[in-house]
């Protein structure tokens, strides 16, 4: 039940995190599930030191958001030469 959790979240994050980066138009629903969940990593190793918690909470979603967010602002900078 986890892996699925983990994909419906990843989901909405990557699908939010491309909203906010304006690159919806050119992600699909995979893209967006793996955006956010390496999104996720991200937050996870930048903000709590390396530990990746297994409970999805305001914070950690939150943080996995800024997480998808600095991922997609990385894509930007080598495919348009632009953070956006």
């Amino acid at each position: 039940m986890g892996i699925i959790i983990w994909l419906i979240v990843g989901g909405v994050v990557g699908w939010l995190a491309s909203l906010i980066m304006r690159r919806d138009a050119q992600q699909g629903i995979i893209l967006n599930i793996v955006v956010g969940i390496i999104g996720a990593m991200i937050a996870g190793f930048l903000f709590s030191g390396g530990s990746i918690n297994g409970a999805i909470t305001l914070r950690s979603f939150l943080l996995s958001l800024l997480g998808a967010v600095i991922l997609l602002a990385i894509v930007n900078l080598f495919t348009r030469k632009s953070v956006r």
